[in-house]
């Protein structure tokens, strides 16, 4: 964890389009209801469940520790909000946005668990939502903040996985 060098400013932020929990969760109810009206199984039904389940706690698991480890380095996991510092432990040793591959797991896992090919058609959009209009943003803010830093850390680590 680095904070932001002295002299540079907090108080300006990423400028993400949304939320990324609703980025997610908007198309998700959207499907859910299309599932009621149109359902297309994806999968065999004894195998959602389970499968399902397991994806949406794997997402939770990955989505809460690295909430717990920005939180830990005192700055806010809410991409709104100024950075405080790079965060390189936990999850963010592996990938640079770990939140959002929670976000994307447990997506995977309602979809699993419903047993509906809808929330898979539209996720494709919704990553690409994600790429460009929030962690593109957040990157180029980023390396505002903290230069050569950063551009090391983006280096290191991946993306997502």
């Amino acid at each position: 964890m680095t904070s932001i060098p002295s002299g540079s400013t907090s108080s300006s932020t990423a400028g993400v389009i949304a939320p990324p929990p609703l980025i997610y969760l908007v198309p998700l109810i959207g499907t859910l209801f299309l599932q009621r009206w149109y359902p297309a199984a994806i999968i065999a039904p004894r195998a959602a469940v389970p499968l399902g389940i397991a994806f949406l706690l794997l997402g939770l698991a990955e989505h809460f520790s690295a909430v717990l480890t920005l939180r830990r380095a005192r700055t806010s996991p809410k991409p709104w909000r100024p950075t405080t510092a790079i965060v390189t432990a936990g999850p963010y040793r592996f990938t640079r946005n770990p939140i959002y591959v929670g976000f994307s797991l447990i997506y995977i896992g309602v979809g699993l668990w419903a047993n509906t090919l809808w929330p898979f058609l539209l996720l494709p959009f919704i990553l690409l939502v994600m790429q460009f209009g929030v962690i593109a943003r957040e990157e180029v803010y980023l390396e505002r903040i903290f230069g050569d830093e950063y551009r090391a850390y983006k280096r290191r680590v991946r993306r997502w996985l």
